[in-house]
């Protein structure tokens, strides 16, 4: 897949080092009463003890591990806490006093307000969420918006010609951002909003779609809805939706369901051969994509605070990463994912010969190797 942004940029075998750094980390959050010297550090505020954010924290923290594991930059300390609170304000204060000259951190929208309200901020900190309120020169951001996933698409749709949108959504929090993101980016580059079309049990509102070159549909909705309303429309309709489509490569028959529909993804879960994924060990036992992407966030989130600690911007920026290609606008990390497309049961790149690809059932002719996409298991190297 051509790339328009340049390449910059663990081997197995460093797992033994990586139990040593948890286990040499472990001080950070033990007894804080005894006099330590400060030494310099990166310090990564997570609520680890926290029953609802746990998993997600741990997760975050073991792909910043796996990816302090290749640098020799300064040693990573953890300071764990149990909601995002007065707790992660005093380990705000607690890294600070031990040396920190950076921190990764809060994790929760409501963490950053409570640490930007609560503490002054004196090192270079990324925040591993997004907000608006951008109250210091120090702060930065970066998270895995959904809201930037739908505009992504909205300008993906508009460059393949496409002028009028129909968008499905459901009534939930998370449908509805994504609904308000897409149709302001379509708005903005001179789209028309067709119709919006709320999910329910009732599919006849999908079976009257009628299909135009210029006309095409935007799944603000996630897979099991989306998967349940696509046999409904038409097959020359474009179709479109996020991440949130994307649950395994291995369950064809989910992904069959979704067959032509654009979506995009990071290269951590779409170009598994690729140079730079590679490099990078995975969780073992494999986590399911959603715990893929936040261990992915954690090694790039390791890879921006040190280009944060360099002060090198200019010259690092924009960086090749795991979850896309990222720059930085007004003290936000932004995240270019890569465009796939669902073919026969597999999510594909665009853009790019296609290999053939099994059938999915028996009888099923097996496709043309001169589409133009490309099966994530092909690992279609970014280009330089």
């Amino acid at each position: 897949m051509q790339r328009k942004l340049p390449l910059k940029w663990f081997t197995a075998g460093c797992f033994a080092l990586l139990i040593l750094y948890v286990s040499s980390m472990a001080y950070a959050t033990s007894d804080t009463s005894v006099a330590e010297s400060p030494v310099p550090h990166i310090a990564l505020l997570l609520p680890l003890d926290s029953p609802t954010l746990r998993a997600a924290a741990v997760t975050i923290q073991q792909g910043f591990l796996t990816a302090s594991v290749k640098n020799q930059g300064l040693p990573v300390k953890i300071y764990s806490s149990a909601d995002e609170g007065q707790g992660l304000i005093d380990n705000y204060h607690n890294a600070i006093s031990k040396g920190a000259m950076a921190i990764v951190g809060p994790l929760t929208r409501g963490g950053i307000h409570n640490l930007t309200t609560g503490s002054p901020i004196v090192v270079p900190t990324l925040a591993l969420n997004i907000v608006e309120d951008k109250t210091s020169p120090l702060l930065y951001f970066f998270g895995m918006a959904v809201d930037e996933e739908a505009r992504q698409i909205a300008r993906l749709a508009w460059q393949h010609g496409m002028k009028k949108a129909i968008v499905i959504s459901a009534g939930d929090t998370l449908a509805r951002r994504l609904q308000f993101a897409f149709e302001e980016q379509w708005t903005v580059l001179g789209g028309s909003i067709s119709r919006e079309i709320d999910y329910s049990d009732d599919m006849m509102p999908f079976s009257n779609i009628e299909a135009t070159p210029d006309s095409m549909v935007f799944f603000a909705t996630d897979t099991r809805k989306s998967r349940t309303i696509r046999p409904y429309l038409a097959n020359n309709l474009a179709l479109y939706g996020t991440s949130q489509l994307f649950a395994d490569e291995n369950n064809t028959l989910v992904n069959f369901d979704l067959n032509k529909v654009h979506f995009i993804d990071m290269p951590w879960l779409l170009q598994l051969d690729d140079p730079l994924v590679m490099s990078y060990s995975r969780a073992n036992p494999p986590l399911d994509a959603t715990h893929e992407r936040l261990y992915a966030l954690g090694i790039d989130a390791y890879r921006l605070v040190n280009v944060l600690l360099a002060n090198s911007m200019e010259t690092a920026l924009p960086l090749d990463g795991v979850t896309g290609m990222l720059w930085l606008n007004d003290h936000i990390f932004q995240r270019e994912a890569v465009p796939a497309i669902f073919e026969q049961g597999h999510a594909q790149l665009l853009d790019a010969p296609a290999p053939l690809v099994a059938p999915v059932f028996p009888g099923q002719p097996v496709n043309s190797p001169d589409q133009t996409v490309s099966s994530v298991t092909t690992g279609l190297p970014r280009s330089p």
